[in-house]
C-alpha cells in the first residue's frame, strides 16, 4: 500500500512539473510576441472572421493605442482620446469616450497583446499551415466570461499571431485569421484623425 501511495505521489509531482514547464514555455512565447509587437511603429493587418460558419473580412491599422478599424461596413477610429464610429448605411458618426464605447475589455489596440492579463495559459498543439509552423497556446479566462477557452496560433518563426479561436461555453466558436501582417508602413500624419468635413451629410452624435 505504501508503495502504491508513493507511486501516486511521484506521478502527481511529475504531472505538476510537466504542467509548470508547459506553462513556462507558453509564457516565454507570449512574451516574445509582445516584445515583437511593441518593436513596431505601426502594424497593418487584413483579417478574416468565421463566426459559426458566417464569414466576413476586415482590416486594421494600429500604432500604440491608436487605431483605424474597418469591419462589416463600419469604420472605427481611435485618436488616443475619442472613439469615432462611422456608419455609412445610417449616415451617422458617433463620438464617445472609449470607456463608454462598449469594447474597453478588448479594444482593437489590445488585439495582439490581450493575453497579458486575465488568462492562464498552456502549451498546445502545433500545425503546419502552408509551410509555416503554427504553435498554439491555450488560454483560459480567470474571471467570469462566456468564453470557455481561446486557442492562439503563433507563427514560430516570425512570432506574429496567425489566428485566434474563441470557443464559447454555449458551444459556438469564432475564428479570426490574419491574412496579411505588415509593419512600419508609411502613414499620413492624419491617419488616426477624424475629419468631420468629409461627412457633411452625416448626423454627428456626440456622447459624453
Amino acid at each position: 500500500m505504501k508503495k502504491l501511495f508513493a507511486l501516486i505521489a511521484i506521478t502527481l509531482i511529475s504531472f505538476s512539473q510537466v504542467n509548470a514547464q508547459n506553462s513556462d514555455k507558453a509564457k516565454a512565447l507570449l512574451n516574445e510576441v509582445t516584445t515583437k509587437v511593441k518593436s513596431y511603429n505601426n502594424i497593418a493587418i487584413d483579417f478574416d472572421v468565421n463566426n459559426n460558419g458566417q464569414n466576413s473580412k476586415g482590416n486594421i491599422t494600429l500604432s500604440g493605442d491608436k487605431y483605424v478599424l474597418n469591419y462589416m461596413g463600419i469604420t472605427r477610429i481611435f485618436d488616443g482620446s475619442k472613439v469615432y464610429t462611422i456608419n455609412p448605411e445610417d449616415e451617422e458618426v458617433t463620438i464617445q469616450n472609449p470607456k463608454k464605447s462598449g469594447d474597453e475589455s478588448l479594444t482593437p489596440s489590445k488585439l495582439l497583446t490581450f493575453f497579458n492579463s486575465g488568462y492562464t495559459f498552456s502549451w498546445d498543439i502545433s500545425q503546419n499551415v502552408n509551410g509555416r509552423n503554427i504553435q498554439y497556446i491555450k488560454l483560459k479566462p480567470t474571471g467570469k466570461s462566456d468564453v470557455k477557452e481561446i486557442l492562439l496560433g503563433i507563427d514560430s518563426k516570425t512570432k506574429h499571431i496567425y489566428n485566434k479561436i474563441d470557443v464559447y461555453k454555449n458551444g459556438s466558436k469564432s475564428t479570426l485569421t490574419v491574412k496579411s501582417f505588415k509593419t512600419n508602413q508609411t502613414l499620413s500624419k492624419n491617419h488616426f484623425t477624424f475629419t468631420e468635413s468629409k461627412y457633411p451629410k452625416y448626423y454627428i452624435n456626440k456622447i459624453d
